[in-house]
């Protein structure tokens, strides 16, 4: 029947990060014991004063349609919180509320990319942003890291990619998949880049802001040069674990805010009303919560790259933010066993998810080929069992 899907739906490829999750569920069902290292959730929980304000809510019935753009209340937290956080100054109208930050990504994809238009991605990248460029008929336009540079793209290497069919540039910082975290200079040289061509805008996604080991954050529209040209991607579901609460946001000049309004208002209208008035608490979390979860993920950096490093054919770096790590894998390339033939690292996935019962996502999902993602937002004892798995499962890949 696939005759009668649009063009459209054909073209857009399934998320490999929810392929994976599925297949270990899949697994599991049939009574396996599968270690999922491939969603980027925390195992945490969402914090307490954060789950009261929702139970408050549903009490005092916050059941009805909210705003389109988010409460006011909300709108106006998350200004404060730029500003306390971040030195940028975003009016509450500024500020639009989505149901998560993926949503508030093709709100603002949608709002400016025609068809035609040439999207710059920084890669490795999240995988969805690839996706919803070629929702709106944009074409993607690669400007490539590897692990010897930290994944790090210069600002001559984006200076070289724009061109005048240029719109967007999307990057993430700490990333998905790689954890690689941008320091003020780093973006100050963007910034004098994008400066440059004032038709060109940039999508800084900074979900991962609040995991980051390598000091303070720093956000590209704190340089008044393209504070007009950046649009500020964020939400509540890593730093306070609430992915399921399904709020995200964006930081932009206004125009770019109205047009995500009226996106959004033909497509979802406002986001979840429990959610919402939970995120007000969630925001104005103290900064001690924000620390002692940053310092549990930053313990299981440490275990799990120094696990990972002495395998055979992982090539690792130390990821300065997020919770992934993302080795280099190509020399487990052209083996075999049992009948599994490994050539790439899609192979190698499901060679580790069928022999070895660990779940990760190939690097191919991320324009990465040669790597994969394993996201350690998990235990420790996890994370031991699944690196003990994959070494045996390196060594029968190898040396069988």
């Amino acid at each position: 029947m696939d005759q009668y899907l649009s063009e459209r739906i054909k073209k857009l490829s399934e998320s490999q990060t929810i392929a994976m999750a599925r297949r270990s569920r899949e697994l599991q069902a049939e009574g396996i014991d599968v270690i999922s290292l491939s969603l980027g959730e925390p195992d945490l929980n969402a914090p307490e004063h954060v789950k009261e304000a929702a139970k408050k809510a549903i009490d005092e019935d916050w059941s009805h349609y909210p705003p389109v753009a988010g409460y006011p209340e909300l709108r106006k937290a998350i200004s404060d919180k730029f500003k306390r956080q971040n030195g940028l100054n975003y009016s509450p109208e500024q500020i639009l509320v989505s149901t998560g930050a993926k949503q508030s990504l093709a709100n603002v994809i949608l709002s400016l990319v025609n068809p035609g238009d040439e999207v710059i991605i920084l890669a490795p990248y999240w995988v969805s942003y690839l996706e919803l460029v070629k929702l709106a008929g944009g074409k993607a336009k690669f400007v490539t890291a590897g692990i010897d540079t930290d994944f790090k793209s210069s600002a001559a290497e984006l200076d070289e990619a724009i061109n005048e069919d240029t719109k967007l540039i999307i990057f993430s910082s700490p990333s998905n998949p790689t954890g690689t975290y941008y320091t003020k200079s780093e973006l100050e040289g963007f910034a004098k880049v994008i400066a440059k061509y004032p038709n060109v805008f940039a999508i800084s996604d900074e979900i991962y802001e609040h995991i980051n080991f390598s000091g303070k954050h720093e956000s590209l529209a704190q340089f008044p040069e393209v504070y007009e040209q950046v649009i500020t991607v964020n939400g509540v579901s890593k730093a306070y674990a609430m992915t399921g609460y399904r709020i995200g946001y964006i930081g932009a000049p206004l125009w770019i805010t109205k047009a995500c309004d009226k996106m959004q208002g033909q497509i979802t209208s406002g986001a979840n009303t429990i959610a919402q008035r939970a995120s007000i608490e969630a925001v104005n979390t103290s900064e001690e919560w924000l620390s002692e979860m940053c310092s549990i993920f930053e313990k299981r950096r440490e275990l799990v790259t120094d696990l990972f490093s002495n395998i055979e054919g992982f090539k690792t770096n130390m990821p300065g933010g997020a919770f992934y790590l993302f080795p280099e894998v190509s020399a487990l390339f052209g083996h075999s066993f049992n009948g599994q033939e490994v050539n790439n690292s899609n192979d190698l996935c499901m060679f580790f998810m069928n022999e070895c019962h660990v779940a990760m996502v190939p690097g191919e999902a991320f324009g990465a080929p040669g790597y994969v993602r394993m996201s350690y937002a998990t235990s420790e004892s996890n994370l031991k069992e699944a690196a003990k798995r994959i070494k045996i499962g390196v060594e029968k890949l190898l040396h069988h």
